[in-house]
């Protein structure tokens, strides 16, 4: 493979010029069996216990198992147990080279000046040696077992049918295997699983693991990028989308990567926004159809934010929405005297997708400055918002505002779920959001009609209710230079962590956060490589914050039970399963598991490690996992 093109069983020549002489390269070429050593790529021919025989090339394999990528590219995972003989052949796959002198003189020449800086890789076909496709078909609907996507399911739903695990036998639930992670920061990612292969993200990084045993497959790194801003510069990165014979991540300069899925070769990038003007991406992106969707950080450093989808294929881009109207757009005249070009309201999480009316569901972050809003008078669209968009082409269908002119960082992006549900005697497709400002909102996903806004918080001081016309009723608390205590805290009643519903029990999950902060306002103005707050929130002296795993019943918007949680500002997400339980992190460091019904406590494993991430479960070999990065560690639980 030489810049994205080419097969997925030999080496990637895109730096061969920098890595061999030419005369190494000669003898590579001439005499493909002189490089041949017993840990290099061996070929080996399998005998297994249910009769069949393969051939290809070992990727990885110690005394208990084995990692076998066939001719065809398929990856194949084997414990030495399934294994009746194994057969390593002395010589290479490559064939000698066959050639007058003039071309190899020529092939010679080209080779030898591959120096991984020939330009960005260019648009690739699909691999010419490629395992099974990820047709978008199993993306939209999972096979039992996978976890195709961020949220395991197009519709945000951190909700699995699996129930090998279930509330009746998860207390026997143990750890199968580990994996850590070298990353400068807590890992926030969450492991997609398809065809037994698990992936999973840092900063800038990604690995390709055996989902029974956890071993690594392939790796992919570039350095941290110097001079990032925001949340970028704190090497976040929650993981990747898949989709055909690809793997796309963002990276912290706001690129948009396609990686090869078998082999981690690097097949294009494309510039998704200029990161010396505050840009980052740290989001996992979304694949819709044959479209690649991704959107932006920097909400707090004076962005302007957007969505883009880009042709999962080359990834060239095919549309672009502003959160921020341009002056003359629907929608501008909601930022008087405010710079549009440094409006925020970034796109930092992974949004949902109905196929069934090919829309778009994305959440958007607060406005900028934070807490100031002299200078952006208006309601500030489409800061603080859920937008419906067509997914082939990016155009408006409706948004919802949840917080008009927030002065308080209260981004709304938190998990967007949609259900299929009777809600109060009528069959809807609904929209579910647990706000960061203290809502929890039910809207019609098709029209985008309010139909329900409740507190799932009790300390809860800048609206009284939502009204009927789905705006809220504020009670003027807005940020002063002296600074004005007003609550939720500027962490919110809750933040970007997983949420779930059950449809078995009708209840919604999120972990909830009761808690103030005093808002200070104070002059700002942009520049590149720093935040644009326009003042501090800090802790509002002998008020005790609390935390909670709380479940809501959708149809009346109260809390059906909840379940305390030790404060200590972790960030760790949930998961509900057919199982009838709830997975969580702790915040003593503890996986926990709990009765989807009634919130009643049934098995943790302590990590000691702080949370920043949220559990997924997947079926590998016939067996049921959950696995979560803990820290820097990805770890995986299953049933004796």
């Amino acid at each position: 493979m030489i810049h994205g093109q080419g097969g997925v069983l030999g080496p990637d020549l895109s730096n061969l010029g920098r890595q061999r002489t030419v005369a190494g390269i000669e003898r590579a070429v001439l005499n493909p069996n002189s490089l041949h050593t017993p840990s290099s790529n061996r070929v080996v021919s399998v005998s297994l216990k249910d009769g069949r025989t393969l051939r290809g090339i070992a990727r990885n394999e110690s005394t208990f198992d084995l990692q076998l990528q066939t001719l065809d590219g398929d990856l194949h995972f084997f414990t030495k147990g399934e294994l009746t003989q194994e057969t390593v052949e002395t010589g290479s796959l490559m064939p000698p080279l066959k050639a007058s002198q003039e071309e190899t003189r020529d092939l010679l020449a080209f080779l030898s000046r591959l120096d991984g800086r020939s330009g960005a890789p260019q648009p690739a076909p699909a691999q010419s040696q490629s395992a099974g496709q990820v047709d978008f078909s199993r993306i939209a609907k999972p096979q039992p077992g996978d976890w195709p996507t961020y949220n395991g399911q197009l519709s945000g739903n951190r909700y699995s049918p699996l129930t090998e695990i279930n509330a009746s036998n998860v207390s026997a639930l143990a750890a199968k295997w580990m994996f850590p992670v070298k990353s400068p920061s807590q890992l926030e990612v969450t492991p997609v699983v398809v065809d037994g292969v698990m992936y999973v993200t840092a900063a800038n990084q990604a690995w390709a693991l055996d989902a029974r045993e956890g071993r690594e497959i392939w790796h992919y790194s570039r350095p941290i990028t110097p001079g990032v801003a925001g949340d970028a510069a704190m090497a976040i990165n929650r993981g990747v989308a898949i989709l055909g014979d690809k793997v796309f991540m963002v990276t912290d300069n706001a690129h948009l990567l396609a990686l090869g899925r078998t082999s981690g070769n690097l097949l294009w990038d494309t510039e998704m926004a200029d990161y010396h003007q505050n840009y980052g991406a740290t989001a996992a992106p979304l694949v819709v159809n044959d479209l690649v969707i991704s959107g932006i950080s920097g909400g707090d450093e004076g962005v302007r934010g957007f969505l883009a989808a880009y042709k999962a294929s080359t990834g060239e881009r095919v549309w672009r929405f502003w959160t921020v109207p341009a002056p003359g757009e629907p929608g501008s005249e909601t930022w008087k005297g405010m710079d549009y070009q440094h409006g925020c309201a970034a796109t930092w999480m992974t949004g949902s997708y109905d196929a069934a009316t090919n829309v778009l569901y994305w959440a958007t972050g607060n406005p900028c400055p934070d807490y100031n809003g002299d200078q952006r008078r208006g309601d500030n669209l489409y800061s603080d918002s859920i937008l419906a968009l067509d997914a082939g082409t990016g155009k408006l269908c409706w948004y919802y505002q949840a917080t008009p002119h927030d002065s308080h960082d209260w981004d709304a992006n938190e998990p967007i779920v949609l259900a299929d549900a009777d809600f109060r005697g009528s069959p809807r497709k609904l929209l579910l959001q647990a706000n960061r400002n203290g809502f929890f909102y039910v809207l019609d996903r098709i029209t985008g009609k309010f139909l329900e806004g409740e507190p799932f918080v009790h300390k809860l001081t800048w609206a009284s209710c939502i009204g009927t016309d789905g705006r809220p009723k504020e009670l003027g608390l807005e940020p002063t230079a002296a600074g004005t205590a007003i609550c939720p805290c500027t962490l919110g009643a809750t933040n970007w962590m997983a949420t779930a519903y059950n449809a078995a029990t009708g209840l919604y999950y999120v972990v909830a956060t009761e808690c103030c902060s005093i808002y200070a306002k104070s002059p700002a103005s942009w520049k590149p490589g720093e935040s644009f707050f326009g003042g501090v929130a800090r802790h509002v002296r002998d008020d005790y914050d609390a935390k909670f795993l709380r479940a809501i019943d959708i149809q009346s918007g109260k809390i059906a039970w909840e379940l305390p949680i030790i404060w200590t500002r972790g960030f760790g997400g949930l998961m509900s399963t057919a199982g009838n339980l709830v997975f969580y992190g702790d915040e003593s460091g503890a996986l926990a598991a709990v009765d989807a019904r009634t919130g009643k406590p049934l098995w943790h494993f302590h990590t000691n490690q702080p949370w920043r991430a949220s559990p997924m479960t997947y079926t590998v070999g016939g067996k049921q996992y959950v696995a979560v990065a803990a820290a820097s560690t990805i770890l995986a639980f299953a049933l004796p």
